[in-house]
């Protein structure tokens, strides 16, 4: 029983592992923003470290059972290469650059969101609003939804008394700065719930984890690269002159697109794009308490309100996914017992006519 049990709670832990990952990504993308880093440089560099790492692990791991790469699937790498890997970072990178690293988080926590609603259409999300996880799927969304909500545009009192208080949302800043960041991480956001959901249909055609993801990498890199050379016409600006920016470029290279993609991919043919977006939610809550401590962000009575919704949401969502993942077992068995009894009686009625 006990193997069955983590068998079934590795999904879980899988994702909480990712979001303390991405939640310390954040928050060392920010300060080497703030050192001068540009946006294309790093998730240029990020994508070829992580191609590099996961290049040597898919050849040795999936060189015997790794299938054909055909057109098809490659135009599938290529497109989750540009949702997941290129598009999302640079979105999301400059909303990160634009406004603050909580911010961020709250916008990307409307993931979850975007991929339930996407999913609907694609038949790989079912809503029943007889049943009782049906409801807890949509007040579950809608709940966590507010939450990001308030967690983006109310700041309320402080809850917790620093020399360095941060400014008010948007001072400090151009309003069309915050508003073009505020763009980017809804963008943002709408890509990810897309690669999610291009992601689990690239899981079925294309069942090599390891050369998949190195594979989107590589391309990935390219696609980044390709624009880079485009914009940054200053070779110096690809020299990593900080101990900080190469250990974020490592970091993210390595534990945020090498293993947390991979994690994530996993987790998907685990349990599904919604079951895995359903963890984005506590990205914001870890980033916002290393925040505290590492850039002396303020607590405020918004992010409390609002993660606390946020919380509720996602466990609401979390209980729908495994209602049904329970509900569907038993009828599984029950088909499985039948086709067996059907082919029992076939067996003795062929037996009788010979």
């Amino acid at each position: 029983m006990g193997r069955y049990a983590w068998g079934d709670c590795k999904p879980t832990a899988t994702m909480l592992a990712v979001v303390v990952v991405f939640a310390v990504l954040n928050t060392l993308t920010k300060m080497a923003f703030n050192q001068g880093m540009h946006t294309t440089v790093l998730i240029t560099l990020r994508q070829f470290t992580a191609f590099l790492f996961l290049a040597p692990i898919a050849y040795f791991r999936e060189r015997k059972t790794r299938p054909k790469l055909t057109l098809e699937i490659f135009v599938y790498l290529f497109f989750s290469a540009v949702l997941g890997a290129s598009l999302t970072q640079w979105l999301f990178f400059v909303g990160l650059r634009y406004t603050t690293a909580t911010f961020a988080c709250a916008f990307i926590n409307m993931t979850p969101m975007f991929t339930f609603v996407v999913a609907l259409p694609f038949g790989m999300e079912k809503l029943d609003l007889k049943t009782g996880a049906g409801v807890a799927k949509v007040i579950g969304t809608t709940v966590g939804f507010t939450g990001a909500i308030i967690l983006a545009l109310y700041q309320g009192p402080s809850l917790t008394s620093s020399s360095s208080a941060p400014q008010a949302m948007g001072a400090g800043h151009g309003a069309h700065r915050w508003v073009t960041g505020s763009v980017a991480l809804l963008a943002a956001a709408a890509c990810w719930s897309f690669w999610f959901i291009l992601q689990s249909k690239l899981g079925k055609k294309y069942p090599a984890l390891y050369s998949g993801n190195a594979l989107m990498f590589l391309l990935s890199f390219l696609q980044m690269a390709s624009v880079g050379m485009a914009t940054e016409r200053d070779l110096s600006v690809w020299i990593l002159r900080t101990k900080l920016q190469i250990i974020t470029v490592l970091f993210v290279g390595i534990m945020g697109s090498g293993i947390g993609f991979l994690a994530m991919s996993w987790c998907i043919e685990q349990r599904g794009p919604v079951f895995t977006t359903a963890f984005t939610p506590l990205i914001q809550l870890i980033a916002g308490a290393i925040n505290i401590v590492a850039l002396h962000e303020q607590l405020h009575l918004g992010s409390a309100l609002g993660s606390a919704l946020v919380i509720v949401g996602l466990y609401l969502v979390l209980w729908a996914k495994t209602k049904e993942a329970s509900g569907a077992a038993p009828s599984s068995n029950v088909n499985v017992l039948m086709v067996e009894e059907k082919s029992k009686q076939a067996t003795k009625q062929q037996a009788q006519d010979v």
